[in-house]
């Protein structure tokens, strides 16, 4: 079996995996997740898709900043359970967006996809510049959005996932097409999964 695709295969079993963790809400997809973008920076590289490369090493870093936030909450719930007899379930709650994020992230968006945008388009051979910092530009907001715990990083997550379906079968990218079908309808589940148990429904 070719290497490429090897990689390819490995890094969508490791990306399901992943999925699988940020559905459940668990603290533990923040691990994954950084050994998920350590594949597709190298998939993403040999494909010419630079600006998905690019948002996978800031995915890297990012997930290491969630991986911290959550923790920093994590710890400071088993510190409250020494002193209390009321237990905390969630390391850190999931809430809607504060609405006056809704500007400044919007602001940051277009800023960013249309400097990457010019950025592919005058120094790389990227085939889809356009579409390629797009979806590298929503998925920045997306990531933060995500790192908060605000439910709605799922409605972004909903967009630069159908928009990456079409994007990765043009590049013949066809087991990441068919994951990234699979990431676009577990994301729709999920903005309703983590909108349950923000409101204190069973799920």
């Amino acid at each position: 079996m070719d290497i490429a695709l090897t990689i390819e295969i490995i890094g969508v079993a490791i990306g399901l995996w992943y999925l699988y963790l940020e559905y459940k809400a668990s603290f533990w997809l923040w691990s994954v997740g950084i050994l998920m973008s350590v594949f597709y920076i190298v998939i993403f590289f040999n494909s010419k898709f630079y600006a998905d490369a690019a948002i996978y090493a800031y995915y890297l870093g990012a997930n290491v900043y969630g991986l911290l936030v959550w923790r920093r909450h994590r710890n400071e719930n088993i510190q409250n359970e020494l002193y209390s007899s009321e237990k905390q379930k969630d390391e850190l709650p999931i809430t809607p967006m504060p609405s006056r994020l809704i500007l400044p992230l919007s602001l940051i968006f277009v800023a960013f996809w249309t400097i990457l945008w010019f950025v592919l388009r005058r120094f790389t051979d990227s085939p889809v510049p356009l579409g390629d910092s797009f979806t590298t530009a929503l998925s920045v907001v997306a990531m933060f959005l995500m790192a908060k715990k605000h439910m709605e990083h799922w409605l972004l997550w909903v967009v630069v996932n159908a928009a990456s379906v079409a994007l990765y079968a043009w590049k013949d990218l066809y087991p990441l097409a068919c994951l990234f079908v699979l990431y676009t309808a577990v994301s729709v589940m999920g903005y309703f999964r983590w909108r349950k148990i923000a409101a204190g429904s069973k799920v």
